[in-house]
């Protein structure tokens, strides 16, 4: 019951964020809701293709779509009061970010695949819809070019590799791969960390 509660307030984070932008980006209300599904259950979604999980989870249960519907519509009312709670909400979002990636990568191990496969799909599935919403706003994703938020994500899911492989118990190994995830994130927006882009590019 702790895990789908948690689950639901990264989903309802990563709705938040994505109807955050659509609002910035001028998009009507359905267009708000649409941005808000899409960035909470996208990487989602693209995990369970991935893995042929045919219909994917966040379909077959309703929870998954409400939340985040609800969320989009209380955004789009109410976004100078969300604004004004940017730091709780990256801070929720950083915690988000680990739950879904260790949730990712769990689940590929547990369907069989690959250690590189399930490092991929976990980081997959804690970036993917972000990805895609950006992408729907027509900018280049953010964690291509901002804030170390993918590799912070690839790092979570390698210890879950890791602590698989060296057959470690299950539950402690998750959480350090989130409490990873979540430190990165935050030092990262503490200290202003970004990867390195390559120079002497005019323009």
């Amino acid at each position: 019951m702790l895990l789908i509660a948690l689950e639901m307030i990264g989903i309802a984070v990563f709705a938040a964020s994505g109807a955050v932008a659509a609002v910035r980006a001028r998009l009507d209300v359905f267009g708000v809701i649409v941005v808000a599904l899409t960035t909470a259950l996208g990487g989602g979604i693209i995990r369970d293709v991935l893995l042929g999980v045919h219909p994917p989870t966040s379909l077959r249960n309703w929870p998954y779509l409400l939340v985040p519907a609800l969320t989009g519509l209380i955004v789009f009312f109410y976004h100078p009061q969300v604004a004004r709670l940017r730091r709780s909400v990256l801070l929720l979002d950083a915690v988000g970010l680990g739950l879904f990636v260790t949730s990712g990568t769990t689940t590929a191990l547990a369907l069989g695949a690959t250690p590189y496969a399930a490092c991929l799909i976990g980081m997959t599935s804690g970036i993917g819809g972000g990805a895609v919403r950006d992408l729907l706003l027509r900018e280049i994703p953010m964690v291509l070019r901002r804030e170390i938020y993918a590799v912070a994500a690839l790092a979570g899911a390698v210890v879950i590799v890791v602590g698989h492989w060296a057959r470690l118990p299950e539950a402690p190994v998750a959480l350090a791969a989130s409490g990873l995830i979540v430190a990165l994130r935050l030092v990262a927006l503490w200290r202003k960390w970004n990867a390195p882009v390559a120079r002497g590019l005019e323009g």
